[in-house]
C-alpha cells in the first residue's frame, strides 16, 4: 500500500522508522550490537589516527558497511523466522547468505584497515 505522504512529513516519518529499526536490531541482535561497540572503537580509533582524509573515510567506510550488512541480514533472518519455524532449504539458504554477505564485508573491512595501517606505518 502506497502512503500519501509527502515532503517534510514523509522525511520525517522515514527516520522515525529507520530508528525504530536500529533500536530493534540493538535489542534483538548480539550480533549488531558487538560489531556496533566494534565500529564505534574502530571511528574512534580512524579519527584519532594522522591521516588523510580519504583514508580515514575508507577506515570509516569499511565498519559501516559491516554495519549495514548486518542490519541487512537481520532483517533476512527476521523475515524467514517469520514465514515459519519449520526447515525449509530455501529458509536455510536465505539466511545462510545473509551470513555470508555479513563475513564479505567483515574481510572486507579488516583488509581494508591492515592495507591502509599497513601503508600509514611503514
Amino acid at each position: 500500500m502506497a502512503s500519501s505522504t509527502t515532503g517534510l512529513t514523509r522525511i520525517i516519518k522515514a527516520a522515525g522508522y529507520s530508528w525504530k529499526g536500529l533500536k530493534a536490531a540493538w535489542i534483538n541482535e548480539a550480533a549488531f550490537r558487538q560489531e556496533g561497540v566494534s565500529a564505534v572503537i574502530a571511528i574512534a580509533i580512524a579519527c584519532w589516527l594522522d591521516v588523510d582524509p580519504i583514508t580515514r573515510i575508507l577506515l570509516i567506510g569499511s565498519v559501516v558497511l559491516v554495519m549495514i550488512v548486518e542490519i541487512l541480514n537481520s532483517a533476512i533472518e527476521a523475515l524467514v523466522d517469520r514465514v515459519g519455524t519449520d526447515y525449509h532449504e530455501l529458509s536455510g539458504r536465505a539466511k545462510d547468505m545473509g551470513s555470508a554477505a555479513v563475513l564479505i564485508a567483515i574481510i572486507l573491512a579488516v583488509i581494508t584497515w591492515v592495507t591502509l595501517l599497513w601503508q600509514h606505518l611503514r
